[in-house]
């Protein structure tokens, strides 16, 4: 595998470099997460030494029932704030599209790429053209959760922490080395959009410290352990379709895993019924009920038989967790309807004691 390197040997000439001219920074990113982390450096250019020359993400994508052409979140800000904006389809040199990329990045002179979600695959030839490489703002403590959807995998996984890894990148996926790590826990009723935002601001920090001190990070930069690696594999549709033989805390992580999308789903009579939140599941709730009955539909909360969790040896979550088999529903959204609370489904009738929750008939 090719690694970009940088040559750190004259540390003094580049730390005096580094502290009497600003560094010409690119940027590239193209979700809300990316976005809240340019925000922030536009807004502490002056206190970092920065100036940001260019802004790259992916070109405008149709959106919403019209199908109209939509800006990115990091579009959106780069043109707020005036600052050049490319929005190239590839790098690859084997294209005349990839190479007019690679010159038009090269006409921006970058001292320093900062990358975060930017979805377009940097080649070891655009990865060397700034003078200090391209640092990307990871959302996992890596090397765990490397790839596509980290912070989704860390809840669905039942992780307890997680946080933000900025690394030095290189050809791989999210191999780089890593340049700084903050970690951040992962309360009991997270969901993905709560984890999002949580890193999506720590993020920004992370990225402003290692700024502040770029060479001395890059010259303590720690290599990962590939064997400690796991990947976070981008999420699909279908993996909201709830398994009720699953142990209920398993289902219970799927809700959160997956708010807002893709959604965790089920399905009543054939048609979908989409599951917004649940309670943390409670030990003392247990049913002898199929999976997928509705064991109650009360005020509070709907419950929903599950499977059993399989107990380890002396694992006493598992042990704990074979008191529940039950999932409480706090909010359902049925096919062509409004969000509904387990209060308003309990004064109607489009849920009752008995129902079977199943998965789609094929």
């Amino acid at each position: 595998m090719t690694t970009a390197t940088f040559d750190l040997s004259n540390t003094s000439i580049n730390n005096n470099k580094l502290s009497t001219e600003r560094l010409r920074v690119v940027f590239a990113g193209t979700p809300e997460f990316a976005a809240i982390s340019l925000e922030a450096l536009i807004r502490q250019q002056d206190a970092l030494n920065i100036d940001i020359v260019a802004v790259y993400t992916q070109p405008d994508r149709k959106a919403g029932r019209g199908q109209k052409l939509s800006a990115s979140a990091v579009k959106e800000v780069a043109l707020a704030n005036d600052i050049a904006v490319e929005q190239p389809v590839t790098f690859k040199k084997s294209s005349t599209e990839g190479m007019a990329a690679r010159q038009t990045l090269r006409t921006y002179q970058p001292d320093l790429m900062i990358v975060a979600a930017y979805g377009l695959i940097l080649p070891i030839g655009v990865l060397t053209t700034p003078t200090h490489g391209c640092l990307n703002i990871h959302a996992s403590l890596l090397p765990r959760w490397r790839g596509a959807a980290p912070i989704h995998r860390a809840l669905l996984a039942g992780d307890d922490e997680t946080g933000i890894t900025i690394m030095q990148m290189d050809k791989g996926l999210d191999t780089g080395d890593m340049l700084y790590k903050v970690s951040a826990s992962i309360e009991p009723d997270e969901t993905a959009a709560s984890l999002h935002d949580k890193m999506a601001a720590l993020g920004a920090t992370a990225i402003a410290t290692v700024l502040k001190e770029l060479l001395h990070y890059q010259a303590q930069a720690v290599a990962q352990d590939d064997s400690q690696a796991n990947y976070a594999e981008k999420l699909v549709k279908t993996e909201g379709e709830v398994d009720w033989t699953q142990p209920a805390a398993t289902i219970e992580r799927q809700i959160r895993g997956l708010t807002p999308w893709p959604g965790a789903y089920t399905f009543l009579e054939g048609q979908r019924v989409k599951i917004l939140a649940a309670l943390p599941i409670n030990t003392t709730q247990k049913t002898d009920k199929p999976a997928g009955t509705v064991v109650s539909v009360g005020r509070k909360a709907i419950l929903v038989a599950c499977g059993q969790e399989v107990e380890q040896p002396n694992d006493k979550a598992a042990h704990d967790a074979q008191l529940s088999n039950t999932l409480a529903i706090t909010k359902l959204q049925f096919a062509g309807g409004k969000p509904m609370t387990a209060e308003q489904l309990c004064h109607g009738n489009q849920l009752n004691d008995g129902d079977k929750f199943t998965a789609e008939l094929k």
